[in-house]
């Protein structure tokens, strides 16, 4: 095999964590599969697989490599839509990834639209609640809700999120409305760790800064069950706006010390080729900044 047949058979091991799967997969026997992976790192002088009797596991510096592949393939892949004349037709795998809340609850529908208008396109969704290395990971585009560091990814702001506190009505009727944040002391407090940078609460209001470290029975990682437990009259917590943009409406959920909200932090989809953006990449990007720019879940710029 040439060098991009063998790419093409590792990429697909990869992705089938197993030989006889991606010898299903590329119409190839299985030991030519294996063959051309061991061929492959016999050329590279690196350790790209795992073996086990039961699974494959790609190593860290088959992760790396295999990134690469993707990048190269795709190019090529790229390169000949471009010869065949059908640029304006994109077609071709995308991964895009997101925070797993905002994925579910603001990307999936806009996702399961971008399959019907570009029916030539196939997406993977990466929903996870962590900083995904876009280029290590093979990652094609990322919702990122955070400021940006500097860096070599070209970015487009869709709108902005405000950390909010919230608690339901009957809790609040119940145990009265805090209009100071030192005030919060008297109350129940569901902790989001991931909204309590620092163990602490900033607040804003006429360019002063207040800070209230919550004292909590109930410490939780993620936002669904911070969510449930207000929604149960457990208490008050602070998690992101376009979190409890249902529950606001509904009424089940009433905002807190609003007036006192931080700046907002802003959205922005990110990906990684700045130089020459693909015509499937492009598509995913621009459906992804147009329906953003337009989610109520959001806050927008003037």
């Amino acid at each position: 095999m040439d060098r991009l047949q063998t790419m093409s058979v590792f990429v697909a091991v990869a992705e089938e964590a197993g030989f006889a799967a991606a010898a299903r997969r590329l119409k190839l026997s299985p030991p030519s599969v294996t063959r051309a992976v061991s061929q492959l790192e016999q050329r590279l002088g690196a350790k790209l697989l795992h073996r086990t009797t039961r699974s494959v596991q790609v190593t860290d510096a088959g992760q790396r490599y295999l990134a690469d592949c993707r990048r190269i393939l795709a190019e090529i892949e790229e390169v000949d839509h471009h010869a065949a004349g059908i640029h304006a037709a994109p077609r071709g795998a995308v991964t895009v990834t997101a925070s797993v809340l905002f994925g579910r609850m603001v990307m999936a529908p806009i996702l399961l639209d971008l399959l019907d208008r570009y029916p030539e396109i196939s997406l993977t969704s990466l929903f996870v609640d962590r900083v995904v290395h876009m280029v290590e990971e093979g990652i094609d585009v990322a919702v990122r809700i955070a400021e940006l560091p500097d860096s070599t990814l070209s970015a487009a702001r869709v709108g902005s999120v405000r950390r909010v506190l919230c608690a339901a009505p009957g809790y609040l009727d119940a145990r009265g409305r805090p209009e100071t944040p030192s005030e919060l002391a008297g109350h129940e407090i569901i902790d989001f760790v991931a909204m309590t940078p620092g163990g602490e609460w900033a607040f804003e209001k006429n360019d002063k800064v207040e800070r209230f470290k919550p004292r909590s029975r109930l410490r939780v990682n993620s936002a669904d069950p911070a969510i449930a437990a207000a929604l149960g009259g457990r208490g008050i917590t602070r998690v992101l706006s376009y979190m409890i943009a249902p529950q606001l409406e509904a009424g089940s959920l009433e905002l807190v010390l609003d007036d006192r909200a931080p700046p907002a932090v802003p959205i922005h989809v990110v990906h990684k080729e700045p130089g020459q953006t693909s015509a499937r990449v492009r598509a995913v990007v621009d459906h992804l900044v147009e329906r953003l720019r337009a989610s109520s879940a959001l806050d927008h710029d003037p």
